[in-house]
């Protein structure tokens, strides 16, 4: 039987998603200013999709073997899902602590697999950890203050990325060397990567199991070591089985959409030298301005949606607003002044706040309450497998079909955004799944 959750007040809500902060400061980085490092350090455009593996290969891994392991974990002190993105925090901290440093670039794609593993093991805990914790009705407040603080974090990282650069910046680039105007972004994101953890995990205490869960949980820990270690992947299995055909829908969407984010992450730096001009450190420059307005509209408008999709559905605000992002990206390459490309970029920002929040409530309210941890493992191997197909893929259509040029590379990403809105405007949606045996090896 399932015990009704209390509805929390506005700060409760506020004060368990601050975590979020730190851990989208960190993909904030990752987005703006690690690519630029790679190149920095001597890598060339057409190698950038492969350098950037890691992510979907470690969130293909990661996320939902940490989903299934913390819907079997419960402590009386540390709770359920709060273990995980603590540790994930600590590897996330100690990453970009030592990020600006790398002497070489086979040391930065080292650490960016570190982490990777760090961040996801933080981030997706975080999305069932909301889901534990608030009952329907306010799912959509829930995971859009969460698109609040993926706006803000990236805002900041990104903000910090083009002011510093003004502030301390100057002087020629030298092949190898990683400037020290870059820096101070990584150390702040090392400090907010883990105080703002421990900001939520001191404020927002779980809901412990009921008698039944706890009964399973301790059946799990009885069992040997090693029929332990099988069973997340055997509920991975079981749960992909069972998934909602919702999910599946869904996912088609996301090769799409996600395929064509990782594009534009990683050439838009590149696109700025080739239609403006820029040497590497202004064209990183331009292109953390432009997140930075993104971010800035997606830290105002995320609340703002959850009243539209009450009204209208999450179906149609999802897929008007990736209508908007194909639009925002059509029109980047084709405006070569710094201030009005910013423009396209309000467009993208309501896109990405839809994307960060609207798929994450619909899908929390079509699987059991017991395995949302694995099942939002599964969502973000959703949008890793299309991240890990583009870095292998991406790169010689780049230089084969696209002519080594970054403006076709943009025009591909918009043209992707365009079919994952019209397939999103097909998605079905449906009533929670029940699992009637909870043991996956029954």
């Amino acid at each position: 039987m399932t015990i009704p959750k209390p509805r929390l007040s506005f700060w409760q809500i506020f004060n368990m998603n601050v975590g979020f902060l730190g851990i989208q400061y960190s993909f904030g980085l990752q987005q703006s200013a690690i690519n630029p490092i790679f190149l920095f350090l001597g890598a060339s455009e057409e190698i950038l999709p492969i350098l950037n593996i890691a992510g979907p290969i470690t969130g293909l891994i990661v996320q939902p073997i940490i989903g299934a392991v913390s819907d079997r974990t419960w402590s009386p002190r540390w709770g359920r899902r709060k273990p995980f993105f603590l540790i994930g925090a600590i590897l996330g901290s100690i990453c970009l602590f030592l990020f600006p440093l790398s002497p070489a670039l086979w040391f930065a794609v080292g650490l960016l697999w570190i982490l990777d593993v760090g961040n996801n093991m933080a981030m997706e805990p975080y999305r069932a950890f909301v889901g534990d914790k608030l009952p329907d009705q306010q799912m959509n407040l829930g995971y859009q203050m969460q698109s609040l603080f993926v706006g803000a974090g990236i805002l900041m990282a990104n903000a910090s990325i083009f002011l510093f650069q003004d502030w301390f910046g100057g002087g020629e680039e030298i092949t190898g060397e990683v400037p020290k105007w870059l820096y101070y972004s990584f150390f702040i994101g090392s400090f907010l990567s883990l105080a703002t953890i421990l900001w939520s995990v001191s404020k927002t205490p779980e809901i412990p199991p009921s008698e039944e869960e706890l009964a399973e949980i301790n059946r799990h820990k009885a069992l040997p070591f090693g029929e332990r270690l099988k069973i997340p992947f055997i509920e991975i299995a079981e749960a992909v089985k069972k998934m909602p055909k919702f999910m599946w829908s869904l996912s088609i969407v996301y090769f799409f959409q996600w395929y064509a984010l990782f594009i534009y992450w990683q050439f838009i730096t590149p696109l700025f030298r080739t239609t403006m001009g820029y040497d590497t450190s202004q064209a990183a420059a331009q292109a953390a301005k432009m997140s930075t307005t993104y971010n800035i509209v997606t830290a105002v408008v995320a609340l703002i949606l959850v009243p539209l999709t009450m009204r209208f559905g999450g179906k149609k605000v999802y897929a008007l607003s990736l209508f908007g992002t194909a639009a925002a990206i059509f029109a980047i390459p084709y405006i070569t002044d710094p201030v009005m490309v910013l423009v396209p970029m309000v467009l993208f920002g309501i896109g990405w706040a839809a994307m960060m929040g609207i798929p994450y409530s619909m899908v929390s309210k079509v699987v059991p309450q017991e395995r949302r941890g694995v099942y939002m493992g599964i969502l973000n191997m959703m949008i890793v497998i299309p991240m890990g197909i583009e870095t292998v893929t991406f790169g010689p259509i780049f230089s084969t079909f696209l002519g080594g040029n970054a403006v076709n590379a943009m025009l591909f990403a918009a043209t992707f955004f365009a079919i994952a809105a019209v397939l999103a405007l097909r998605l079905k949606f449906q009533k929670a799944i029940v699992f009637k045996d909870k043991n996956p090896e029954s």
